[in-house]
């Protein structure tokens, strides 16, 4: 089992980009959080310290902001949360947990605080009980947030939205961890994400005990069977990547031991095994004796993970996990008078 260290999500080394930003800015918090990158200064508007706890996790706040203004602004379509408004006394103030419906891993509570922190513009006071990766059962209050009653119940959904995907995503992927556990195999995502949403759902993977892939076309290279088409074959293909782009990693997707040899011959850093069964993988693995590091991809499941992993295949990428995975089921609730006093 893995200890509570080990099953918080670890910081990866990603650029801060502001959404919309000029193409030659880095990002950065602004000057309402402390920093500021060259010429360029943006308001971050997020508490400095919340803005701190995102970046500390390897998230942009001002993405997350972003994200979170995007978010509110969806649901209330230029108008007012009409519902909220005609039952809610203007100035009722009160206290909301989120709270786990279902056991599973949690991810996006920080998230989660930034959307609901945009739309509560008088008191808010928060207090956390868990962090992002950790286990949680179903009943166990996961944050607790005061405001007032009409700010909470508007941002309520958006808040939702985010936390519920991105805590499913995290237990899939502690559930592939779980499955990995004891081979040298770690489970990793794809770039098959919710457009606009990579940098969390990615994020999410990391609370769930996965290791990411690429975060963009850009950062590394990928050699597909349409690349191989294109450029007349797989040799071919690496060949012009590593010409052009010397000091860009290389994988190469592969689906014949002939091509793991040339692969392999031509300098890969990363070899994908497409479609390869148990067996075919392991005699991979034998022919490239840590040459390179080999990845699995296509007929992964988590009942035949285990099998793969014993192979000796260094990642197994699994698609599914920011594609497919469920959301887990937390709620927000008010709480009544007599439990708000006490």
């Amino acid at each position: 089992m893995s200890t509570p260290e080990e099953a918080r999500p670890q910081p990866v080394d990603v650029p801060l980009i502001h959404i919309n930003a000029p193409a030659e800015s880095t990002g950065g918090c602004g000057d309402g959080c402390g920093c500021a990158e060259g010429d360029e200064v943006y308001e971050c508007g997020l508490d400095p310290a919340l803005a701190e706890l995102l970046a500390e996790a390897g998230l942009d706040p001002i993405q997350v902001e972003d994200i979170a203004h995007l978010a509110i602004a969806e649901d209330l379509d230029g108008g007012v949360d009409v519902t909220t408004v005609a039952t809610v006394p203007e100035d009722a103030v009160a206290t909301a947990d989120f709270t786990a419906r279902e056991a599973g891993v949690v991810a996006g509570l920080r998230v989660a605080e930034a959307v609901l922190s945009i739309v509560c513009t008088d008191e808010f006071e928060v207090e956390r009980h868990v962090e992002d990766g950790a286990r949680v059962e179903a009943g166990q209050v996961l944050l607790s947030v005061t405001s007032r009653t009409r700010d909470l119940l508007t941002g309520e959904r958006s808040a939702l939205n985010i936390l519920c995907r991105l805590s499913g995503i995290a237990t899939a992927t502690r559930r592939w961890a779980d499955a990995l556990e004891g081979t040298r195999a770690r489970v990793r995502d794809t770039r098959k994400t919710t457009p606009g949403l990579r940098a969390l759902e990615k994020y999410a993977v990391r609370c769930g005990g996965g290791v990411n892939h690429r975060m963009s076309l850009s950062d590394a290279a990928l050699v597909k069977d349409n690349h191989v088409v294109a450029a007349g074959g797989v040799a071919q293909a690496f060949k012009a990547v590593r010409e052009q782009f010397p000091e860009v990693p290389i994988e190469v997707e592969v689906d014949t031991m002939h091509q793991v040899r040339e692969v392999l011959d031509a300098g890969a850093d990363l070899i994908l095994l497409d479609n390869f069964t148990p067996s075919e993988t392991e005699e991979a693995v034998a022919l490239v004796a840590g040459r390179a590091a080999l990845e699995s991809s296509g007929r992964l499941t988590l009942d035949n993970a285990a099998a793969y992993a014993a192979t000796g295949v260094d990642y197994l990428a699994v698609g599914g996990l920011t594609h497919s995975s469920p959301i887990l089921d937390i709620g927000l609730d008010l709480r009544e008078a007599s439990e708000a006093a006490v």
